[in-house]
């Protein structure tokens, strides 16, 4: 009885909520629903947090539990003091630069016959490189040629003396007056006795005498004609004829040269760095050159030599530079390959640049023979200054400053007998490759910490950058 009280009404609520129609909308069935809900989010909800609250925990013992207690089984690292010799070496930026770089043009305006080069063309001191026009100094070398050769033969001429039968023709001149005297002579005397006994008339008789006269006069002609012949040229003449012929030379020399000056050559080996002028354009000359096609005043090209490469090293190392010191380079354009080089000049005037003194330093470029390195590229050097002989060196790393009474002081941390660490103060040197020289500070015997247990580090350390020499990186 006491089960059929309890259990007909849920028996009843079951089979009337499965015989209700689906379309009846009751609203006494809606709020059992409800009621079975509500117990099963609260468990996803307390699942959850449960699950949040796990994982921050975990995340907690990670970050700050556990670490400490790793970092506190790590020991610190240390080295030895050590004794080494090591190479030294100074760096320096540098570019590629031309040992000597001009623009080539005519000594004379004129206008470009021929170019027989292009851009990039390796030459050679005395080469072709153009032709200029010379046609209208080509007649003015003939007539030159000419005027030469009617002076030198004057002048030859004159040097020579006269000819035999030059000699022998005045002597016959000087013949023939004297018998043409002789017969003035005798008729004059004849006509002066006609005339005393009144047989000829004095006009006729003072004929004769002018005659007479006149054949002493040629007599006289011939005989001094004779002895300029006989005697040669008088040095004035000489003299005076070699001096036409010395500026008849040089006027043909002007005009050779002038054609000579047409011929372009290269003034030194090199490579044709640029071309501004095509054949037919005018060109004057000039010391710049134009890329312009208009342009009515240009060079015919740029020419420059060997590469060289130049630096500027800081004035606390120039001292260290020497001629002939071998030089490594490095370019961006070829990383890991090395060139290598020689200091051939270093400027005796320094440069300031933003407050920074340095001194021009050159080297020749010996071990390119591909031509890899051009003009304009910007490399890295190292200068070979020397070697340090068993020097007492320490880690770069080890190296700190510590703040004392207001100053930094170097120095680095020795391991004492306790283990623990000890700030020792030193005197640095030189730094090569990862290495620093300790010029004072240390007995070469300690061993010096490059690393500390977490929590054991000094706070009062600064990172010191070493100044000075740079790693020599075994090139």
């Amino acid at each position: 009885m006491i089960e059929q009280d309890l259990n007909p009404p849920q028996e009843q609520e079951s089979k009337t909520a499965l015989d209700r129609d689906p379309n009846d909308r009751d609203l006494d069935a809606t709020p059992a629903k409800p009621k079975r809900r509500f117990p099963i989010q609260r468990t996803l909800i307390a699942l959850l947090v449960l699950g949040a609250i796990g994982a921050g925990g975990f995340y907690v013992f990670q970050t700050y539990i556990s670490p400490p207690s790793r970092e506190g089984r790590r020991k610190a690292r240390t080295v030895a003091v050590e004794r080494v010799s090591l190479p030294i070496a100074v760096p320096a930026n540098g570019t590629v630069q031309p040992e000597m770089s001009i623009n080539v043009s005519p000594k004379n305006s004129g206008r470009l016959k021929s170019l027989l080069v292009k851009e990039g063309d390796r030459v050679t001191q005395g080469q072709i490189l153009a032709y200029m026009d010379d046609s209208n100094l080509q007649g003015q070398l003939l007539q030159a040629q000419g005027q030469l050769t009617a002076a030198e033969a004057t002048a030859q001429k004159l040097r020579a003396g006269n000819r035999e039968q030059d000699i022998a023709q005045a002597q016959a001149s000087v013949t023939l007056a004297q018998a043409d005297l002789r017969q003035a002579e005798l008729t004059f005397q004849q006509n002066q006795a006609l005339y005393n006994s009144g047989a000829i008339s004095q006009r006729d008789f003072e004929n004769s005498r002018a005659t007479r006269d006149a054949n002493r006069a040629k007599l006289a002609q011939a005989q001094q004609a004779l002895s300029l012949q006989q005697v040669g040229s008088r040095p004035e003449d000489i003299t005076q004829a070699e001096a036409q012929a010395i500026a008849a030379q040089g006027s043909l020399q002007t005009i050779e040269a002038q054609i000579e000056d047409t011929i372009i050559r290269a003034p030194f080996n090199g490579v044709v760095a640029r071309k501004y002028a095509d054949p037919g354009a005018f060109v004057s000359p000039a010391t710049s050159g134009s890329s312009v096609s208009s342009a009515t005043s240009s060079s015919i090209l740029s020419l420059a030599s060997n590469n060289q490469v130049v630096a500027n090293v800081a004035e606390t190392n120039i001292a260290l530079i020497k001629i002939g010191q071998e030089v490594t380079i490095q370019a961006d354009a070829y990383p890991g390959q090395t060139f290598k080089g020689k200091v051939t000049q270093i400027s005796p005037q320094s440069t300031v640049t933003q407050n920074v003194t340095s001194f021009e330093v050159k080297a020749a470029i010996v071990s390119d023979n591909k031509q890899q390195l051009r003009s304009g590229m910007n490399v890295n050097m190292e200068f070979k200054v020397g070697k340090l002989d068993n020097a007492l060196v320490v880690p770069t790393v080890a190296i700190v400053r510590q703040a004392d009474k207001g100053v930094s002081v170097t120095g680095v941390y020795v391991k004492s007998e306790s283990g623990a660490p000890m700030f020792t103060p030193i005197v640095t040197g030189l730094t090569a490759n990862d290495k620093t020289e300790v010029k004072s500070g240390l007995t070469g015997n300690e061993n010096i910490l490059i690393s500390f247990p977490e929590g054991m580090r000094p706070q009062t350390n600064i990172p010191l950058g070493v100044p000075g020499m740079q790693p020599s990186r075994g090139r």
